[in-house]
């Protein structure tokens, strides 16, 4: 058995690295870059207005000055300014050759065609050219999630394409003749199965393409079958249930009739124990515990960084947590790494729901962290600070 650390380690160094691909860039939303953005050339690429208003050469010796035209968005001034002259301008436009600085509107006398008493210093309401960025600037790295603001800048800089590393396929299954999925006839002694739809979700949430795939029944030839097929066309195949010791539990002798070398088939975690994982030149497979609560803490906590490094990130051997003070007291913690599902209120205060069996999807969905208790971990008291995962449900 294993602790959090190395079995997340692990599936680090195993993370298989994947091809990129162009996408539009309407389409890049949340995708990974795959090759540092360069910017090809200064943004703005000419001197600007900052403001509506005036632009002229700023002199001591200079206070009025004859209006010989404008400057409009879109539409430049073309020939060099004289001494003593000025032209209108509005923001965002280029600033003539022979300007320094914009009069704006709000300070400018006119009489006629001409502006009178104006006091300007030079380099007043002027954004420098290149002040956003240089041609040659490196304006995303590598690996950076494209967010809405990265989007932005990219099509600042002309990107109508962006090369993104292409998503992991994951194929998911649940597993046991207990389970049923939604909508389909259930017997008294079967549930509904649930801890699929969870996994899926947070797979297409962390940059995966997830298929669900159909339930595997307690049979360890249609075991082998489906997860041979399944190996063939994706990155990733995780096993939700089925890894057990129990007389009913094939998962295991079956992959590894396919050749999937295990890795590690017991972590030091609570929830989650049976969690395991194997890999071979077929691909890789990450085995998740059957309690739906189980294989959702387990998904955050093993299956995440694994998509994360297959994106290129590179995740913490350790969960990132932050600190909150306990509202309640908590008993010490036996030999494994537990994570409690909590309540962070308003306050910034955790609170842990009482019952924490893993079956239980109910408490899960009043839930918005996990408190991370260290193996051995002391009884702590109310108002203690201790670790937690943030998470959205």
């Amino acid at each position: 058995m294993i602790s959090v650390a190395d079995a997340r380690a692990r599936l680090i160094a195993a993370a298989r690295e994947l091809p990129a691909e162009f996408v539009a860039i309407d389409a890049a939303l949340g995708r990974t870059l795959a090759a540092p953005l360069l910017a090809t050339r200064d943004q703005p690429p000419f001197t600007a207005s900052a403001m509506d208003g005036y632009a002229l050469r700023a002199e001591a010796s200079q206070r009025d000055y004859r209006i010989v035209g404008e400057s409009a968005a879109g539409h430049a001034f073309t020939r060099p300014l004289n001494p003593g002259e000025a032209v209108r301008i509005s923001t965002g436009a280029p600033l003539p050759e022979g300007a320094d600085a914009v009069l704006i509107q709000e300070d400018a006398q006119l009489e006629g065609d001409m502006l009178v008493k104006a006091q300007v210093r030079s380099g007043k309401n002027v954004r420098p050219r290149a002040g956003d960025f240089a041609a040659g600037d490196d304006l995303l790295a590598k690996g950076r999630a494209l967010s809405p603001i990265a989007l932005a800048l990219a099509a600042g800089a002309g990107a109508a394409s962006l090369q993104v590393v292409r998503r992991p396929r994951i194929c998911v299954f649940a597993s046991g003749d207990e389970i049923v999925p939604p909508g389909n006839a259930v017997r008294e002694d079967q549930v509904f199965e649930s801890g699929s739809f969870a996994v899926c979700a947070f797979i297409e949430k962390w940059g995966g393409v997830a298929t669900r795939g159909a339930v595997l029944r307690d049979d360890e030839a249609a075991i082998e079958r489906e997860a041979a097929a399944a190996l063939a066309q994706s990155d990733i195949v995780v096993f939700i249930g089925g890894a057990s010791v129990g007389p009913h539990d094939h998962m295991r002798p079956a992959l590894t009739r396919l050749g999937l070398n295990p890795q590690f088939d017991k972590i030091a975690v609570r929830p989650g124990k049976p969690t395991w994982f194997a890999s071979s030149e077929r691909g890789m497979a990450l085995g998740l515990p059957g309690n739906p609560a189980s294989a959702i803490v387990c998904a955050l906590l093993f299956l995440k960084p694994l998509i994360e490094a297959m994106l290129g990130a590179a995740p913490a051997t350790m969960p990132v947590t932050r600190r909150a003070p306990l509202g309640e007291a908590l008993e010490a913690n036996g030999p494994r790494e537990h994570y409690m599902r909590a309540v962070l209120d308003a306050e910034g205060t955790l609170r842990t729901f009482g019952d924490q069996d893993s079956s239980l999807l109910s408490v899960f969905a009043r839930a918005n962290a996990l408190i991370r208790r260290a193996p051995s971990a002391p009884a702590a008291h109310a108002g203690e600070a201790v670790d937690y995962l943030s998470f959205d449900t």
